[in-house]
């Protein structure tokens, strides 16, 4: 199965949490290729996995401009340091996205490289108007201790699990992360699809980890109806399952 059968992969489609939200965008990007890759916080460089990228304050009108060979677009209102790109505010992004005739992927919020987290107070990102809003994982994270080695803001894991930092995470507590309203559905719009992607799902054992985080996600949430376990390192084939 291609990534853009798992995955929602038209309208604007979000990419939230940690251990492969980069990946999942770029690598969506390459196979639909006429697509915008875009964000609303700040995002590497990643000129390499685009056909260009625009540094502008009209986003809109550098996507009409767009030609054949600048497909996949990167748009980003301007380069903030070296290694990084700023992304645009979520009104700017709405509006692209209401111009834009092809699929919109947004780098919705940060991890710092991490391999799981929880929202700080001021992310996600999301626009009002998103089609989708994928929820990132990897579940190598599972038996691992809560804390910021692996983590991104794990005092928000604690308010959402009642862990205690160094406590070993288990399944439980990242479907309970990934379908809180404070988690992984926090600031989705109601009418957005939310389509948890499980990652870095590498071999038998850590299939059968993401195969228990999911069934752990369907018990919890009656609002996601599909969770895609992925090994994006996978060009050929990043899609382990949809369950």
């Amino acid at each position: 199965m291609q990534l853009t059968e798992a995955v929602p992969s038209e309208g604007t489609v979000c990419v939230v949490g940690a251990g492969g939200k980069k990946s999942l965008l770029y690598t969506l990007a390459r196979d639909l290729h006429e697509a915008v890759v875009t964000a609303t916080v700040r995002i590497p460089i990643f000129d390499g996995h685009v056909g260009r990228v625009v540094a502008t304050e009209d986003p809109v009108a550098a996507l009409a401009d767009a030609g054949d060979e600048d497909w996949p677009l990167g748009l980003v209102l301007e380069q903030e340091r070296e290694d990084r790109y700023r992304g645009y505010d979520t009104a700017t992004v709405a509006e692209l996205s209401e111009a834009a005739d092809v699929p919109v992927l947004v780098k919705a919020d940060g991890a710092r490289g991490k391999l799981f987290k929880a929202p700080g107070d001021l992310e996600p990102a999301i626009p009002e108007n998103a089609d989708a809003v994928c929820p990132v994982v990897s579940v190598q994270i599972v038996g691992q201790a809560l804390s910021d080695l692996v983590v991104h803001r794990p005092e928000s894991v604690v308010d959402i699990t009642n862990m205690r930092i160094g406590g070993v995470i288990k399944t439980r507590h990242v479907a309970e992360v990934l379908t809180d309203p404070e988690g992984g559905l926090k600031n989705v719009p109601e009418d957005a699809t939310v389509v948890p992607v499980l990652n870095m799902v590498d071999d038998d054992d850590l299939e059968a980890t993401a195969r228990q985080i999911a069934a752990e996600i369907h018990d919890r949430s009656d609002r996601i109806d599909r969770v895609v376990l992925t090994c994006l390192a996978d060009e050929d084939n990043p899609v382990i399952d949809v369950i």
